[in-house]
């Protein structure tokens, strides 16, 4: 068989698609111009530093925080409450508060945030990196001190799969000689 001869065996089997000779006239549709990104990231920028305003999601196994912060008077709310409600133990409370008082703005700034899923220590981290990010974000001065720390971190741990044959993911049934 020649070279010719697979050529086309090969390209026999493919449809062809041929390009329109026309275009309907309802196809013409208006240019429409687009901003560059950059420029309205700006903007969004500009609008968030007017509102002295600084949102950002943090995120700690399947919990996920939504933070925004203001000026204020250093109060907290969670999903409407405040911290010392919805977080009532010591310690969740100060990992909520640590990145604050880190930068001694704890008595400045107003934090809200609406926190879902996980369990009430793995949405005080998520609390506690999305508010790094919001401060972050409000203040670029303040990347450093929170990097160094480790706040700005996200902390990838999650519980492993099980797997089959196995009782949880490493755990194995007990083994008996005989």
């Amino acid at each position: 068989m020649t070279t010719k001869a697979k050529t086309v065996l090969k390209t026999a089997h493919k449809p062809v698609r041929k390009a329109p000779t026309h275009k309907p006239a309802h196809s013409k549709a208006p240019a429409v111009v687009h901003a560059p990104k950059v420029v309205v990231k700006a903007v969004v920028e500009e609008k968030r530093k007017a509102a002295s305003e600084s949102r950002a999601v943090g995120r700690r196994k399947c919990a996920s925080a939504r933070v925004s912060i203001s000026r204020g008077n250093g109060k907290i709310t969670i999903n409407g409450k405040p911290l010392n409600e919805y977080l009532p133990y010591f310690q969740w409370q100060e990992i909520v508060s640590s990145p604050l008082k880190m930068l001694a703005k704890d008595k400045d700034l107003d934090v809200s945030v609406k926190v879902a899923g996980g369990g009430k220590s793995g949405q005080a981290v998520a609390i506690r990196h999305g508010l790094t990010r919001a401060l972050a974000i409000w203040n670029e001065d303040f990347k450093k001190t929170l990097k160094t720390s480790g706040f700005l971190t996200r902390d990838a741990r999650v519980k492993e799969r099980k797997k089959f044959g196995l009782k949880r993911a490493r755990r194995a049934p007990q083994w008996s000689k005989r």
